[in-house]
């Protein structure tokens, strides 16, 4: 028998549309569900030194781009100086690496849900622009730490972290003997050091000029539209259940 046109149908054709939609959307312009992260992405005409590139469209605020730039930060303890005084060539490139974390409403692609006390989701394997890698490691190499992976393992007894018990202070390129082992072993696979360039659309850029606008927005598309293509998107597939569901009770 075939369907008529009736409110109920009316209604499942239009569910089926706005599932689509969030789909495509999903990915673009969101803020990570994190501890200091804004709800939607929006203008911060105030951002702090560092993190300004994301001024017209940011998921921090100028409070949280001022608290980025100090040594130890009250928004999560973590010191830089943990084997004495960080190289300030250095230590610039953890301060990008924060602001773009916190900052940027282009990393969709790459969210992960976790289940950790301090935030709901993070980024994953996030295709960095090679450059941004070898600059970050040459820049630190003769800088001091104890740790390959930053993401766990501290001694947080004194409120903030300090090196384990047995661990000893060397040279980044001790720990971390290439760029990629940096970038990527860093924080625990947050970036995947990419083959492509800056400015090549393909790859996240720690660094752009914002005189040029956002570089993220064109690659967090791409990706975007490539992740939707190949696979189930994000947030379609409770939609789907709940088409599922009313097309099981409908007469």
């Amino acid at each position: 028998m075939p369907w008529k046109l009736t409110p109920r149908v009316l209604f499942l054709a239009w569910m089926a549309s706005m599932c689509s939609a969030r789909a495509r959307t999903d990915l673009l312009n969101v803020c990570m569900d994190a501890k200091h992260h804004k709800v939607k992405p929006g203008p911060e005409d105030k951002l702090h030194d560092q993190c300004i590139p994301w001024k017209k469209n940011a998921c921090c605020t100028a409070s949280v781009s001022q608290e980025l730039h100090k040594d130890i930060s009250l928004l999560y303890n973590f010191n830089l100086d943990h084997c004495g005084k960080m190289e300030p060539t250095c230590k610039r490139h953890f301060i990008q690496d924060n602001c773009l974390y916190e900052c940027s409403p282009n990393l969709g692609p790459w969210i992960q849900e976790v289940n950790q006390s301090w935030r709901k989701e993070r980024f994953l394997n996030v295709p960095l622009c090679k450059e941004d890698c070898e600059s970050w490691w040459e820049d630190c190499r003769t800088s001091y730490t104890c740790k390959t992976n930053w993401q766990k393992g501290w001694n947080w007894t004194s409120g903030s972290n300090r090196c384990p018990a047995g661990a000893t202070c060397s040279t980044f390129e001790s720990y971390f003997p290439t760029p990629t082992a940096l970038c990527e072993g860093v924080w625990s696979h947050s970036y995947k050091v990419s083959n492509y360039s800056r400015g090549s659309g393909r790859c996240i850029q720690m660094w752009f000029d914002t005189a040029q606008g956002n570089p993220n927005e064109e690659v967090a598309r791409f990706y975007a539209l490539d992740m939707n293509a190949g696979a189930m998107p994000q947030g379609i597939g409770p939609c789907l259940l709940s088409l599922a569901l009313m097309l099981s009770l409908a007469p």
